[in-house]
């Protein structure tokens, strides 16, 4: 079994017990990322879709520490706590993705760490 631990500076550190990702034999675990500055560790801002922006850099941070890029997602699992900001999830999303899209859940939840208003895991094969 080959499992190595992704980590880099250009996204959020952990904040909990886990790592930003976890390569095992070329499948990629990425862990949530909430709309938080690296250098700042602050959320970027209050605007929805400011937020999901920052989330998609972050993620693309990662990506890159593993040695690959957005378009190795196979699958993207979404936290919204307002599922009115849908559409613009949809809108930012088509700014990262190309088609083939990944595969996607969204999901309503009360609330996430630090206030955010989205938070992005996925798994990709790189």
């Amino acid at each position: 079994m080959s499992k190595t631990i992704i980590s880099t500076d250009a996204a959020p550190a952990a904040i909990g017990t886990y790592s930003q990702a976890v390569n095992h034999n070329g499948t990629v675990y990425l862990s949530g990322q909430i709309p938080l500055v690296a250098e700042t560790m602050e959320l970027i801002s209050d605007d929805f879709e400011q937020q999901t922006v920052q989330v998609f850099e972050n993620l693309k941070a990662v990506m890159a520490a593993a040695g690959g890029t957005l378009d190795d997602m196979c699958k993207v699992n979404i936290y919204l706590t307002d599922l009115s900001n849908f559409a613009t999830v949809n809108e930012v999303m088509a700014r990262y993705f190309a088609q083939p899209y990944p595969a996607r859940a969204a999901i309503g939840i009360g609330q996430l760490p630090r206030g955010a208003q989205v938070e992005i895991d996925g798994i990709a094969a790189v």
